[in-house]
């Protein structure tokens, strides 16, 4: 083990043998991966012996990962293809792996779950409903290829932030500090995702509170159900429409919707879901961005082509300008406080992955030289200025029912 990490500190390279000895992973197999272009070394020649990097290593540590979670070889190759991770930064592919992994997770809990329902039902006589349920839990066949994209995006924006925002309380901490909540109250969240608000605030949470998480996503649900643990009786999971919720009115004290009201097909009607569910003078709490946030991205991918588009349009639905008049319809005592912060970005590679994460082209239309004449556009720009200042503005409406 020594020698291993001796050699790959000092940037030297492994052989086929050392790397299978080194890996656990068979001669034949390496060999396979190469001869079909899997995991082949850069810098080698026709019939030459094989030198393997620290590239090659964590290329193959996310081969493994890929084919373990049930990805083809064939999909495994497209993938790390056209994945762009900077040698330097291997982090947020590693929590991409570790995101699709904790959702496979979830996925087999839910299964499990569902044999557990049908056991119980097995004194009782063949119950074919409760038998066609089981069939659709197993036969729920998840896109894994696709999970694993997504949360390489995800964490491709979550890196972004979390590397050079200016403000050290980070944003989920601060939502927890203005939210005025009584030591016995009843919380909903809407649009929960996979739960890393409660995560990153867990050290916080009174026993005391009720909380319930829904999403409209049944997969997010499970997620959040396995971060969280499935055994904590604080928590609650159930996959609920914001715009039809499945809770009877004046259940709750507090009504959470962080970032996800501008997703929602009918804004006004979740609006009015929200105040349903609230008891009198409950605390309602949405956030969301404003329309400048970020803009100098989409300013300097203009820049480079008039046709490069990066940030989400979906924002201009609900924002920091018009929700207070969206949120006035239902609530009261609306208060708007805005998050302190911005971004001060001095590399080129977080800001290119950031940029072809989000839903619009930039990641259709920058491959190929597009990518190395965009990543030189980038260099540039950096160059000049030192630094990329972003506008980051985000920001939470309070109301009271």
């Amino acid at each position: 083990m020594g020698r291993r990490e001796n050699l790959l500190s000092k940037g030297d390279y492994l052989s086929t043998g050392q790397l299978a000895k080194s890996t656990g992973m068979t001669l034949r197999t390496l060999r396979y991966y190469d001869q079909i272009g899997l995991l082949t070394p850069e810098d080698h020649h026709s019939g030459s012996a094989r030198k393997y990097t620290v590239k090659e290593l964590k290329r193959l540590q996310r081969i493994q990962t890929l084919k373990y979670v049930g990805l083809s070889l064939q999909e495994i190759k497209d993938i790390l293809n056209a994945e762009l991770i900077s040698d330097g930064d291997i982090r947020h592919s590693l929590e991409a792996q570790l995101d699709i992994l904790q959702k496979k997770i979830a996925h087999t809990e839910h299964i499990v779950h569902a044999i557990r329902k049908a056991l119980e039902k097995l004194a009782d006589g063949a119950d074919l409903d409760r038998f066609a349920e089981l069939i659709q839990a197993v036969q729920k066949e998840e896109n894994w290829g696709d999970q694993y994209r997504t949360a390489t995006r995800l964490q491709a924006r979550i890196n972004l932030y979390d590397k050079f925002s200016t403000n050290p309380q980070g944003w989920h901490r601060w939502v927890f500090d203005q939210l005025e909540v009584a030591p016995e109250a009843h919380i909903l969240e809407l649009g929960c995702g996979d739960g890393t608000f409660w995560l990153r605030n867990a050290e916080r949470i009174p026993n005391s509170w009720r909380i319930t998480l829904t999403d409209i996503s049944s997969g997010m649900v499970e997620e959040a159900r396995c971060r969280l643990g499935s055994s904590n009786a604080m928590f609650k999971f159930l996959s609920a429409d914001a715009q039809q919720l499945p809770f009877h009115e004046e259940q709750f004290d507090v009504v959470l919707a962080n970032n996800m009201l501008y997703h929602v097909s009918d804004i006004p009607r979740a609006i009015e879901e929200m105040h349903r569910v609230l008891k009198p003078g409950g605390l309602v709490c949405t956030s969301t961005m404003s329309t400048q946030h970020l803009q100098e991205l989409e300013d300097l991918a203009t820049s480079f082509d008039p046709n490069l588009r990066v940030l989400d349009q979906a924002i201009h639905r609900f924002h920091l300008g018009n929700g207070m008049d969206l949120l006035s319809s239902c609530f009261s005592n609306l208060l708007l406080l805005h998050y302190d912060d911005r971004l001060m970005v001095d590399e080129a590679e977080p800001l290119i992955d950031y940029m072809i994460s989000t839903p619009m082209n930039a990641r259709e239309r920058l491959v190929g030289k597009a990518i190395d004449m965009f990543r030189i556009h980038v260099n540039q720009n950096l160059k000049q200025t030192g630094v990329l200042q972003l506008t980051k503005e985000n920001g939470m409406f309070l109301g009271r029912k």
